[in-house]
């Protein structure tokens, strides 16, 4: 059994599709089937279901992609104990992440990291929850910071130690200015200006007790520096997190949170089975270290 093939293997599984996993894998979608269909062949046991949108495991394919992650994990351990640990660690690393300000606690990992690998460069991608899984989904980003609520089946995880509190981005002078809190009530008439993150839109739901799409939404947004402008414009009002206008330092612009409070936990997230470059397998356990001691 082919640890190459071991590796397309687990690809499938991830992306559900062949023609997913093939443009992971860089390779023909014909090819990566052939490969398929011959390690089918070589178990004697067929592995794999194709359906018409999406492709699932037979019994015997789920024990393999069990036993296949135990040896690749193993594989890939072996590989990074027989390198000379002298060695420099280099490359690029990819992350993607929506506005919040627990990216610092990114930051601070690898401005340490930087100290002892500098050869390592980061490459920064902003934008909304859909948009950093879809990135993620392509290979085209290492990790990303999702926001919750999250669909997270595809990713293993860790939990940031850090939550944001949305709110309400609105002129300075206008009535609910005058307010510590917005409470449903309070929004239910005023043109809003909300994420365009799937699934906000339960959460808000569920904290407005009426359907979050009957509310009067004018304008949406995946970079709330925009919003803000909106908001400056008078456009609407914008439902956001905190900590991402500097309201403090603004003449036009204030942040009131939502009662009952309503948090968002934060997780830095990368795909199930994922090969890692040396440099963002070194990020993670990095990451690792940092946050699982600090939970």
């Amino acid at each position: 059994m082919d640890i190459r093939v071991l590796r397309y293997f687990m690809a499938v599984t991830r992306e559900e599709s062949i023609s997913g996993a093939a443009e992971s894998l860089h390779m023909t979608q014909p090819t990566l089937s052939r490969q398929l269909m011959d390690l089918e062949d070589e178990i004697g046991k067929k592995l794999l279901i194709r359906g018409s949108r999406r492709i699932t495991l037979t019994e015997e394919g789920m024990l393999l992609r069990k036993r296949a992650a135990e040896i690749l994990d193993l594989v890939d351990k072996t590989e990074a104990e027989l390198s000379a640990p002298d060695e420099a660690v280099s490359g690029d690393i990819y992350i993607g992440g929506g506005e919040t300000d627990a990216m610092r606690l990114i930051a601070r990992i690898a401005t340490d990291l930087q100290k002892s690998c500098p050869d390592i460069r980061y490459h920064l991608f902003s934008g909304n929850a859909d948009d950093v899984m879809e990135r993620l989904d392509k290979g085209l980003l290492d990790f990303g910071i999702l926001i919750e609520p999250a669909d997270m089946k595809k990713y293993d995880y860790i939990r940031l130690p850090a939550t944001d509190t949305w709110g309400l981005l609105m002129p300075k002078d206008c009535p609910l200015a005058t307010h510590d809190f917005i409470r449903p009530e309070d929004i239910w008439e005023l043109p809003l200006i909300t994420s365009r993150q799937t699934t906000v839109s339960n959460e808000f739901s569920g904290w407005l007790k009426r359907d979050y799409e009957k509310l009067n939404i004018v304008a949406t947004y995946n970079l709330v520096y925009n919003a803000s402008l909106m908001v400056e414009e008078g456009l609407g009002y914008a439902l956001c997190l905190d900590k991402l206008v500097n309201t403090s330092e603004s003449r036009r612009l204030c942040f009131r949170p939502l009662k009952p409070k309503m948090e968002a936990h934060l997780d830095i997230v990368w795909k199930k089975y994922q090969v890692f470059s040396r440099a963002a397998d070194r990020f993670l356990k990095n990451v690792q270290y940092a946050f699982h001691s600090s939970i």
